[in-house]
């Protein structure tokens, strides 16, 4: 803002899931829009070390990408509102520019000089703007203004102030007269809201903005991003349809994002744990330096891993790392890959200082289905935010779908991430018995009638709907992992939203059949030890008998198991809220991708499922 006020608090990992660049915060008195990278204080960001993402990263948004940064953060002291910690955040501007006078029902922007702004310093949330001279205002006192509800947007990521001035005047006007809004009914419906200006006489309901006739009346998209600003560069051509959207809509911005685990990727575990600390150790010039901070960390208890070598090895191991030539490269393989081989591999990394498993063992019960069982007691996961869409969420298996709306102005050199730590089990599955599933004739059929769902979901999109369909494979261990977190929420005693999933699907000469169900969470809550624990044999036998006999019959049936995707263009069949669907945040595809039958049989389909004649009675 402006005047450069705090307005309210957020986590920083908000900033890269739910509140980044473009999007909008819903404070309690208004809205705000937190600003591009090119805003940012780059200095009050802390670096992330994690190669492998950067890579990634790089792939996608350019070479030019030097940083991952963690978005600020600071201790604020409520007591001390005008201490320079206070001001160590993310800029944030109105959005929308747009408000109404809940008394007289003006509308105008807060900059226009009819409203103010009234801050508070030792409560921010109750910072808001006001009409101070409403004339229905009780003795003279500001009446409160709000912000308006509509705002229009469109696929191409951009939004922009509803047109109030051009859809009241039918077109272009040079009228800068006050406009009104009103309601004129016994209900809210958008027939009852009408928008006046009383000057020229014209007023028109907000019905008008929506359907074909909204088509009509409003202008073009003027190709606008209010997280870059106000001057030129935030404007850019563009031929897409607007649409209008409500306030604080979910479809105004989706987060793309890009993920990996942080596996082991150095030679030996004091190589690795060198690479995990490179933002201390990039700048140490000699092993002196290394000396004073293994005094340090031994008084802090910080580190207490690097304690176990001398300074002499840790500067041995810096050398290397900054040396080219020896240091291990980062590949452009896919992200899951790497995960895939440590995860899978015969003989795999017992201790590192973010990666910490054991090998557990498969329930006898599931041994012809299930191969390997890994108990990850300690895990870092590390999330980058590379864009953002509007209207739609983009498609991972079809890159197309959305290209992501920038963060900032130019290529940025930085981009914001943030890391959690947690543990999980993973769940390897036999790739045989996973290929002879998928040959059988009722898996073909079932996957047909997805696809056809599917290629009907892209066409009436306007997208290639030859590309990205996952397939059956997906589609069965994507279902499964969402049976297994809702039925281990209940036993683990987490959260259900910070129980998250990773699948790992893939056919051909590199294929992959597998479920990683972990905890992620910024606090305690993701290593309190709970979900390991269920990996024992005996608790993970329970657990999965559990969770494929509540799949066998949904409370929504039969029409949850008749919902035909090829029908109605979705992109799952057998699956609901009251039986598959999770949290948002624990899905890695927005609850598409589902289907029971593929997993249990269901009232419609009897002869897909993967678990049938397995153990699914407890």
């Amino acid at each position: 803002m402006a005047n450069d006020c705090r307005v309210g608090n957020i986590r920083p990992s908000q900033l890269v899931w739910t509140y980044g660049p473009g999007s909008m915060i819903d404070l309690p008195n208004f809205s705000v829009m937190t600003m591009g990278l090119d805003y940012w204080k780059q200095s009050e960001c802390k670096p992330i070390v994690e190669p492998r993402l950067l890579e990634q990263v790089r792939k996608m948004c350019g070479p030019q990408v030097k940083f991952l940064l963690q978005p600020p953060s600071s201790e604020v002291d409520e007591d001390s509102p005008h201490d320079p910690k206070s001001y160590v955040g993310v800029p944030v501007q109105p959005f929308p520019r747009w408000f109404r006078c809940v008394k007289c029902g003006l509308l105008a922007t807060y900059d226009s000089g009819l409203f103010e702004i009234k801050e508070n310093f030792y409560r921010p949330e109750r910072t808001r703007f006001v009409h101070a001279n409403c004339p229905k205002g009780f003795k003279g006192k500001p009446v409160d203004a709000v912000p308006v509800r509509f705002l229009v947007a469109c696929k191409n990521g951009h939004i922009d102030e509803f047109p109030w001035r051009w859809f009241v005047h039918d077109g272009p006007t040079e009228c800068t007269a006050p406009l009104y809004f009103y309601e004129k009914g016994a209900s809210l419906q958008t027939e009852n809201l009408w928008v006046e200006c009383r000057q020229c006489h014209k007023k028109k309901s907000m019905a008008m903005a929506f359907g074909s006739i909204g088509d009509q009346t409003l202008p073009a998209c003027r190709g606008h991003h209010p997280h870059l600003g106000h001057d030129a560069d935030s404007f850019n051509e563009c031929k897409e349809k607007i649409c209008p959207i409500l306030l604080g809509a979910s479809n105004s911005w989706f987060p793309v994002t890009m993920s990996v685990l942080a596996i082991p990727t150095r030679e030996n575990e004091l190589a690795q744990m060198v690479a995990d600390n490179w933002n201390i150790f990039k700048d140490v010039e000699d092993e002196a330096e290394i000396k004073v901070y293994l005094k340090l960390w031994a008084k802090s208890g910080e580190n207490s891993d690097l304690l176990a070598y001398s300074s002499s090895d840790i500067w041995a191991a810096v050398q290397k790392e900054r040396d080219p030539s020896k240091q291990g490269k980062v590949t452009q393989e896919d992200v899951k890959i790497p995960e895939w081989r440590e995860l899978t591999s015969d003989k795999p990394v017992v201790k590192f200082p973010h990666f910490l498993c054991s090998q557990g063992v498969v329930p006898e019960a599931f041994s012809s289905i299930l191969k390997k069982v890994v108990l990850l007691e300690r895990l870092r996961k590390v999330n980058a935010l590379v864009g953002f869409t509007r209207i739609e969420a983009r498609d991972e298996f079809a890159d197309e779908a959305a290209a992501p709306s920038r963060l900032g102005k130019g290529a940025p050199a930085w981009m914001p991430a943030c890391e959690v730590f947690g543990e999980g089990l993973f769940l390897q599955f036999d790739e045989q018995a996973i290929k002879d599933w998928e040959a059988l004739p009722a898996v073909k059929e079932e996957c047909k009638r997805l696809e056809v769902g599917y290629r009907s979901w892209r066409t009436n999109r306007g997208l290639d709907a030859s590309k990205g369909f996952p397939g059956a494979r997906y589609y069965m261990l994507h279902t499964l992992a969402h049976l297994f977190i809702r039925e281990l929420a209940l036993e683990c005693g987490y959260n259900a939203a910070s129980i998250q999933e990773r699948i790992y699907a893939q056919g051909g000469d590199n294929p992959m059949a597998g479920i990683l169900v972990y905890t992620a969470a910024s606090d305690s809550d993701g290593t309190l030890g709970g979900l390991v624990e269920l990996g024992a044999p005996s608790r993970l036998e329970q657990i999965m008998r559990q969770a494929i006999s509540r799949a066998s019959t949904c409370s929504s049936d039969p029409l949850c198991s008749e919902h035909d995707s090829s029908k109605d263009g979705s992109l799952h069949a057998s699956a609901c809220h009251a039986c598959s669907f999770v949290s948002e945040t624990s899905c890695e595809s927005g609850n598409r991708y589902l289907d029971r039958a593929f997993v249990v049989p269901t009232y419609s389909v009897k002869d897909a499922a993967f678990f049938k004649g397995v153990a699914q009675n407890g």
